[in-house]
């Protein structure tokens, strides 16, 4: 699958257009809003995620475009608990790399988390979920993933006050099957989140998708900057962002410099 940034780009220039910050009840607005900055909220979601990276070192010139589906699917196990889940499909274009072998488009490995979250928040305010998260082993071409199964423990903790969010989202995968031939898993993530909405539905945020690699002991440390606005096209409720990123660390050979982001997310609300 060959990913096109001018084309991906245009995808979102055009939702834009046609879409107006037009609500006719602005109290759901702001609700909705509210539960796009919780990762455990009770919300269905559908955001498509479109990046590209440029590789410095021995990669010098070589991009990575990757387009990812993280489907947010809530049950209602009883009156007190929901089950969060959250699914990451990522596909990948790779280009410019010395080696041929690299250069490859397709599907990579999918992570699908479960967070177990109480519905309402403690007597503090606090938000909180955890849950195991699972490796599959679903990449199309060997370079674009692990070939290893896995799994390990996540968590998230946040609170919401007023306009603001500020929360943490962590978790570790340990390999357990797989390839025999091919390095083991352990990584762990630490991603750090804060956020503020406007009046007008706007979310202006800074977090990190920090990782680090265990066996290779290595960081990759890309820090976000994003604003994103709450907008309908007809019935349709989403949210159209768009992000700079900035790589403070990165394996040997990796992603370096700034990096684009741009997001579409669709909403269902119940």
């Amino acid at each position: 699958m060959k990913l096109s940034s001018g084309r991906m780009f245009l995808l979102l220039a055009s939702a834009s257009a046609l879409a107006q910050p037009a609500w006719a009840q602005e109290d759901e607005a702001a609700e909705l809003a509210k539960k796009l900055s919780n990762p455990v909220a009770s919300l269905i979601s559908v955001p498509l995620q479109y990046n590209h990276d440029e590789y410095g070192g021995a990669n010098d010139g070589a991009t990575a475009s990757k387009l990812i589906a993280q489907p947010v699917v809530p049950f209602a196990l009883n009156e007190d608990w929901n089950l969060i889940t959250r699914t990451l499909i990522t596909f990948v274009d790779q280009k410019d790399f010395p080696v041929a072998a690299a250069n490859e488009s397709g599907i990579s490995d999918i992570t699908t988390s479960l967070f177990f979250s109480p519905k309402s928040p403690s007597a503090n305010g606090l938000i909180w979920g955890v849950g195991p998260v699972l490796l599959l082993p679903t990449a199309s071409q060997e370079v674009l993933g692990t070939e290893k199964w896995g799994v390990g423990p996540t968590g998230v903790a946040l609170k919401q006050t007023g306009p603001w969010t500020v929360g943490m989202l962590v978790g570790h995968i340990w390999s357990v099957a797989g390839n025999d031939e091919r390095h083991d898993v352990n990584t762990s993530t630490l991603q750090p989140f804060f956020s503020y909405t406007t009046a007008s539905h706007t979310t202006i945020g800074a977090y990190t998708e920090s990782a680090y690699d265990w066996k290779g002991k290595q960081w990759q440390v890309p820090l976000i900057v994003q604003a994103g606005q709450m907008l309908k096209i007809g019935p349709q409720i989403l949210q159209l962002a768009v992000a700079a990123k900035y790589w403070a660390d990165a394996p040997d050979n990796g992603p370096t410099g700034w990096g684009l982001r741009a997001q579409l997310t669709f909403l269902f609300p119940k």
